[in-house]
């Protein structure tokens, strides 16, 4: 991920965070740093202020547009900037894996995988083990 879209990211989930009534203290500081940082390095500061308080409501629509005041300026070479992101986005990531706030439902569903650094192979319409045919050895040995 380009510094700048990293940035980027982590102000819209620290946003979505510091409303959520869990949100740690550290979270909260790590954003108003990271939000202090970006505001001094727009170049025109009242339409990039305006931009960053627009994206904290509505990140999806106001993320081109903060993404391109913070190109201009350079933001994505300032090295303090880009660290503080990453704390922030750190942070983030640490509270939502002790939370367990990741829930997935599945329901008749095929080749579905959850999780990461996963492997799988699908062979979807063939025999299926222990309904059509079991497995001896290498031999598939099917129903009728």
């Amino acid at each position: 991920m380009d510094p700048v879209t990293q940035i980027v990211t982590a102000l819209a989930a620290g946003a979505a965070s510091a409303h959520q009534d869990d949100a740690k203290g550290a979270v909260k500081t790590a954003l108003a740093r990271l939000r202090g940082l970006v505001k001094k390095r727009f170049k025109d500061p009242a339409n990039g202020e305006y931009v960053l308080e627009k994206h904290a409501s509505a990140p999806e629509i106001w993320r081109p547009a903060l993404q391109q005041e913070l190109a201009e300026s350079g933001a994505g070479s300032d090295a303090e900037l880009v660290a503080a992101a990453q704390e922030l986005l750190r942070l983030l990531d640490a509270r939502d894996a002790r939370a367990g706030e990741n829930t997935v439902t599945v329901r008749d569903s095929q080749g579905v995988q959850i999780g990461d650094h996963n492997t799988q192979v699908n062979a979807f319409g063939g025999v299926t083990a222990g309904r059509d045919a079991y497995v001896a050895g290498r031999d598939i040995i099917r129903r009728d």
